[in-house]
């Protein structure tokens, strides 16, 4: 017998369960580009990020953790020593403009296709990654010491973002 992927389970085609899969490591790279921080602290919020993305599979809700499931297969448990690498976008508002958009398209998607507790759970864990990611190493400062816990352009991001995704 062959074994059906998970998302035939959602009623999801193929193109819409990588929109969905794809778009948890795009909202950590786009919190983590809204504000440039140097590469120590890249480092940091992208190891909050996929700490949180792989968090997603003891969720409650069984489309978090199935997406969640997916992602740390594709790119590594970070319990097992997996990082992402760090990535620098070279047009840091286009990637953050395109991120928003597929967000809304994610919100739009999963409003047709599940009951409002899969859609909303979805959504928070979108949310709360990108809240780790910005939090996860202050901006500005001297030699670490200082700055802002999270920047006006990071929080101006996960508001977007939140935004985005409930209307």
């Amino acid at each position: 017998m062959i074994e059906q992927p998970a998302y035939t389970g959602f009623g999801f085609s193929d193109g819409e369960w990588g929109l969905l899969v794809g778009l948890p490591q795009s909202v950590l790279t786009a919190a983590s580009a809204a504000e440039s921080d140097g590469t120590r602290r890249t480092m940091a919020e992208t190891a909050a990020g996929l700490e949180t993305i792989s968090a997603g599979r003891e969720s409650a809700s069984s489309l978090v953790a199935a997406v969640a499931g997916e992602i740390v297969t594709r790119v590594g448990d970070p319990e097992t020593g997996a990082e992402l690498p760090v990535i620098a976008p070279d047009d840091p508002r286009a990637l953050i403009d395109d991120v928003l958009l597929r967000a809304g398209q994610a919100a739009a998607l999963l409003a047709g296709r599940v009951d409002e507790g899969e859609a909303g759970a979805y959504k928070h864990w979108l949310v709360t990654i990108a809240e780790q990611v910005v939090g996860a190493a202050s901006s500005g400062g001297l030699l670490g010491i200082g700055g802002e816990s999270v920047s006006d352009s990071e929080r101006r991001f996960r508001d977007r973002l939140a935004h985005v995704l409930t209307d």
